[in-house]
Order: structure tokens, then C-alpha cells, then sequence
């Protein structure tokens, strides 16, 4: 069967991403003598059941910046309750039995999805505004990378809210939960999944009354959920206070936030 386009882009970015989780790629991984049967028939491919992946390597591993085509992507934290908008696609048997992003092997009948920056195993509601079908998925892989789609459904997905036949759908998404499990609790669904997190550094004062005057000047004029926290440390063997701004979901986030204010002096941390 002959790959589409978007499949073959697919296939190639999977590949990119999984040698960049992993380190390393080898074609020793694949048993070329069956390349004949998964031309043939992939979908035949029986996968047994799995554990999920969702250890903090994993996470740790998925979350880090990559590059795919020469644009770079920035896995975010995310919260429950969170929405986005936009074109779901599907991927199925060309795929089928191969590793997803997080080191799972790929299982067309499964109810999960790609997403290029949700953390993986987060679960998402998604909905397909030309029909109002809904189903329920679980991010396990990375994608897709074709124009401005913001997720790839299994075919299992694809088939509960009926665009198989068409491919392409437009579709509302909406996180439910994190690490494989649909939030139930208060603090289920107050919780905020991240492995990282991103501050901007606007100011080293070695007396705290300094790095005060700096916090207050930007709270003044810093927008809603955004805050600035004065750090404590030891530079050179002396008291320092750093000011930081927080509440950055994201690398790219805090590196659009320095550009448009101009902090060019600004320092980037990550913790």
C-alpha cells in the first residue's frame, strides 16, 4: 500500500523523535526479513498488552526541547480543564506495532493520541466539532508535524468520533488527567503537570532592600499569572538575592516573555 504524504512525514519524525528520547537509533532493531509481512498486512500484527510507561525518566526524557524538520517544539506543563482547538488526523497501520515516543509500541486499537507538547500520559477528552462525537485518549506518542494539526488519533480514536472516512476533522481537546488517570479529587484536578520549571532572572542584588524595589517595580506592571519571587542564595562566598519572574508553562514561553519586553540583560533559568 502506498504511504500518504502525511504518513510518510509521520513515519520519518518518528523516527527522529525516538532517536532523540532514546540517544541512540540502530537499524539492528528491526528484523528486515519481515519487512515483507508489515508491507503486506501491518494491521494483522498482534501487540500484546503493555505496561504504561510513566516513570520519571520517561518524563524527564519526553519533556526535553526537540527538533523536528528545523523547527524546534517545547513540551509544556499543563493543567486540568485546559483547551485547545484545532485539526485532528489519524494514523493506523502503517504504524502499527512500531515504538511511540515514550518507548511504547504503538497499538492502532487503542485509544490513544500524539500531541507534540502535553506531557505523555496526560488524557484528554476530544471532541469532534462536525458531529459532536466525542472519545477519551491517553498522549503516548509525539505529533503530528504536518501544517497546524494539533493531534494524531489512533484509529481506534478516530473510528468513536467517526473521521476515518475523511481523514481529517476539526476537534476540540480538553486535558482530563495526568499519568494515565482521569482527574477525580480536588487535588486531582488542581494538580499541574510539569518536570520543569522556568523563571526569568531580572535582577542580582547582594542586599535584600535592592532585589525588593526590583520585585515590586514588576509586579506593578507584570500581567495576570505572573508572579516575582526574590531567590536567596550564595554567590562568591556571599548573600545574594536574585529576582525572578514565574509562572512560565513553557522554554518558549519565557523566551517570547524576555524578547517582547525588551530584557535583553534577562537570564533564563531552568530548574
Amino acid at each position: 500500500m502506498l504511504l500518504r504524504i502525511d504518513n510518510l512525514i509521520r513515519l520519518v519524525s518518528t523516527l527522529f523523535v525516538v532517536f532523540l528520547f532514546t540517544g541512540c537509533f540502530s537499524s539492528s532493531s528491526y528484523n528486515y526479513s519481515n519487512y515483507n509481512i508489515f508491507k503486506r498486512d501491518r494491521s494483522s500484527i498482534h501487540v500484546p498488552d503493555q505496561k504504561i510507561k510513566n516513570s520519571e525518566a520517561m518524563h524527564r526524557a519526553t519533556m526535553r526541547p526537540y527538533q523536528v524538520f528545523g523547527k524546534w517544539y517545547y513540551p509544556t506543563l499543563a493543567k486540568v480543564g485546559d483547551t485547545q482547538v484545532g485539526i485532528s488526523s489519524w494514523y493506523g497501520p502503517n504504524f502499527h506495532a512500531k515504538p511511540t515516543s515514550n518507548g511504547e509500541i504503538y497499538n492502532m486499537y487503542k485509544a490513544t493520541a500524539a500531541h507534540k507538547t502535553l506531557p505523555m500520559n496526560t488524557m484528554l477528552r476530544v471532541e469532534n466539532l462536525e458531529n459532536g462525537k466525542s472519545t477519551i485518549v491517553r498522549v503516548n506518542d509525539r505529533g503530528p508535524f504536518v501544517g497546524t494539526r494539533i493531534i494524531d488519533l489512533s484509529n481506534k480514536a478516530a473510528r468513536d468520533i467517526d473521521m476515518v472516512g475523511k481523514g481529517t476533522a476539526k476537534v476540540k481537546i480538553t486535558v482530563l488527567g495526568f499519568h494515565a488517570k482521569i482527574a477525580q479529587t480536588k487535588e486531582e484536578k488542581e494538580e499541574v503537570a510539569s518536570v520543569g520549571k522556568y523563571f526569568l532572572q531580572v535582577g542580582a542584588f547582594s542586599k535584600y532592600e535592592g532585589a525588593k524595589i526590583t520585585q515590586n517595580k514588576f509586579k506593578m506592571i507584570l500581567e495576570d499569572g505572573y508572579d516575582v519571587i526574590i531567590k536567596k542564595g550564595i554567590f562568591n562566598n556571599k548573600d545574594i538575592n536574585r529576582v525572578w519572574i514565574s509562572g512560565f508553562r513553557s522554554e518558549e514561553e519565557v523566551k517570547d516573555f524576555k524578547e517582547k519586553n525588551s530584557l535583553t540583560g534577562a537570564m533564563i533559568i531552568a530548574e
